[in-house]
């Protein structure tokens, strides 16, 4: 399953790998040339948002609990430079209790050109505390697991 920028992707068949397309913006990139490393992680999180809607999950949607990073890294094996093509895949690596990660792959053309991952944990809105990933998201999330820890 492929997004595009701007696209609103159709429903993921189970364990499909989902990759979002996008174009690096001028505004992102620092004074090299290059994608500023901040910037990578804005692309990660337009996958992720994507990736999650092809799941029926929205963030949006408000309600008790939130889903704060509280691990963030990125990696990068090639010059990711304005207006690259790249290709990102987001993967569900792990499923617990009151968190998840996630991994992506950033791709130009073939190559590796990027990885990185985040830990979302699920937390209380009240309490600020982490909270059991309510089944009804947990039935979507374990759809598209991507190895056998759920």
């Amino acid at each position: 399953m492929k997004a595009r920028a701007n696209n609103s992707p159709k429903q993921m068949p189970r364990r499909e790998r989902f990759r979002f397309e996008t174009r690096i913006r001028f505004i992102d990139t620092d004074a090299s040339g290059r994608i500023h490393y901040t910037a990578m992680f804005r692309y990660f999180e337009s996958a992720e948002i994507e990736f999650m809607r092809t799941l029926g999950i929205s963030y949006s949607g408000g309600g008790d609990y939130a889903f704060p990073r509280v691990h963030v890294d990125c990696d990068f094996m090639l010059a990711i430079k304005h207006d690259d093509l790249v290709e990102i895949e987001v993967s569900l690596r792990k499923l617990g209790r009151s968190s998840m990660r996630l991994e992506f792959q950033t791709y130009m053309g073939d190559a590796l050109a990027a990885k990185g991952a985040v830990v979302i944990v699920c937390m209380d809105r009240r309490t600020g505390r982490p909270l059991t990933i309510p089944e009804e998201l947990r039935s979507k999330l374990s759809s598209a697991l991507s190895n056998s820890e759920a």
